[in-house]
């Protein structure tokens, strides 16, 4: 097997099991597919992936971007989180700005909201 062809496992801090689980089932969507020996939450991914949430409550959350999910829409993304409950952020920086919630840059248009425990999470359509 090579790692090229393997699903991959992504592992998140999390400080409140039951707002996690609320948050990725309810408001971003992803499938629970229940809770491993040690309490971490798992969430199905598309091909084969899984997100795992880690219960770190004193652990820090990164402060750059966790996870970035590619999709086709940027704007109707949005839209779908928005109307379940998700905040998005907003940048105003030098060469990096949101406009309704979006950044476009060269190859993406982008856009971030964070979890309950403060990691940051992106939508990114591919230009």
């Amino acid at each position: 097997m090579s790692l090229n062809t393997s699903s991959v496992s992504v592992m998140l801090p999390i400080g409140d099991a039951a707002a996690a689980q609320e948050f990725y089932s309810d408001r971003v969507g992803l499938p629970f597919e229940g809770t491993n020996s040690e309490g971490s939450l798992l969430f199905g991914l598309p091909g084969g992936s899984q997100l795992v949430l880690l219960p770190r409550p004193d652990q820090p959350p990164s402060p750059s971007t966790a996870v970035s999910f590619v999709v086709d829409d940027v704007e109707a993304e949005i839209a779908d989180l928005k109307a379940r409950g998700l905040v998005f952020q907003d940048y105003d920086l030098p060469g990096f700005k949101t406009v309704d919630h979006v950044c476009v840059m060269a190859s993406a248009k982008a856009a971030w909201f964070l979890d309950p425990h403060g990691n940051v999470l992106c939508l990114h359509q591919n230009l």
